[in-house]
């Protein structure tokens, strides 16, 4: 054998050998859930790719059980009730983040006390352009402009279905949209409804993502009667009465919180289960990032939103009196 071959050879083994040890001490990391790892090695990696590509492979993770599952049981103390809802514990995955019911088990399996799916439109769609989300690290926020993307009722559905089948008393939320050009969207959200009453927990409205065009004029006079109008006798119609929850955004003025509060404390049939205090803002206020960054549109989240949604809290609180635990 030449010295080249015999060299070549050393290489390849060296290489093998420090790919090998690298995953070893990788996965060894990744499963055993250390922190300072995933402070010190995986989030500088992820922080270099696309947020979107990470986002994916997020639910890839999950889905596949790649992580370590919670290795505890929840205390009684945790035990939460909102409405009619029984939580095992309050912190769950609000939607966003499984936008299409893929990695429900695996969410499960961390632990936590409910998951929400979507948002979901009767139809599916790709959403937005690409590049649709863009992190601010300064300001340790994130600006998407996902636009709805899902894989539509049909298909989701059938993942929720096949996951009660197996954990049938598991709160799964189904967090309503409507298709970018549908000609009827209060009659996207009705048929959400009517598609996942016999596998939903509960029904989220989302009118306040700022992503579709003209989406949150729902949220303004007549438009807001009729859309829970309609939601709610489409509810009414189906064999389980689930929750409904209205999720708005943090941009409301102060006459529109009040025109919310009365339509949903109202005695006709407008009057939801509760709100969800908020989605994404389109205000870019205080932000210490590159224009070139704050100028992307979309809605932001993450800590600048903060003192928004809590202020919002404490105004739309005032305004229904803490009538009910479920408003807030």
């Amino acid at each position: 054998m030449s010295t080249n071959s015999i060299l070549w050879k050393k290489l390849r083994t060296m290489a093998t050998l420090g790919v090998g040890g690298a995953v070893t001490f990788a996965g060894i990391g990744v499963w055993t859930g250390n922190d300072k790892f995933f402070e010190t090695f995986i989030v500088p990696i992820l922080n270099r790719a696309d947020p979107e590509v990470t986002h994916r492979l997020a639910i890839g993770i999950t889905k596949y059980h790649l992580t370590r599952a919670a290795t505890s049981d929840n205390s009684t103390n945790l035990k939460t009730k909102i409405g009619e809802l029984e939580l095992s514990n309050p912190v769950g995955i609000a939607a966003g983040f499984d936008k299409s019911g893929e990695c429900l088990s695996g969410l499960v399996r961390l632990g936590l006390g409910w998951v929400e799916v979507g948002s979901v439109t009767p139809l599916p769609q790709e959403g937005n352009p690409k590049p649709r989300v863009f992190r601010l690290p300064q300001d340790l926020a994130v600006i998407n402009r996902y636009g709805f993307n899902n894989d539509g009722h049909e298909k989701v559905h059938s993942r929720i279905l096949l996951f009660k089948q197996t954990n049938p008393e598991y709160p799964v939320g189904i967090n309503l949209g409507a298709n970018k050009d549908s000609p009827d969207r209060i009659g996207d959200y009705c048929k959400g409804v009517e598609n996942f009453s016999d596998v939903a927990d509960y029904f989220v409205i989302n009118i306040s993502s700022p992503n579709t065009p003209n989406l949150r004029d729902l949220q303004k006079s007549e438009s807001l009667n009729n859309l829970l109008q309609r939601v709610l006798e489409s509810r009414d119609k189906q064999e389980k009465k689930l929750p409904v929850f209205l999720k708005v955004a943090p941009d409301l003025t102060d006459a529109e919180i009040n025109f919310i509060c009365k339509a949903i404390l109202s005695k006709n049939i407008s009057k939801v289960d509760g709100l969800i205090i908020s989605n994404t803002t389109v205000s870019r206020d205080l932000l210490k990032s590159p224009d070139n960054l704050r100028s992307e549109v979309g809605g932001l989240s993450g800590k600048p939103l903060g003192t928004m949604s809590t202020e919002l809290i404490e105004k739309f609180y005032k305004q229904l009196k803490g009538i009910s635990e479920s408003f807030l």
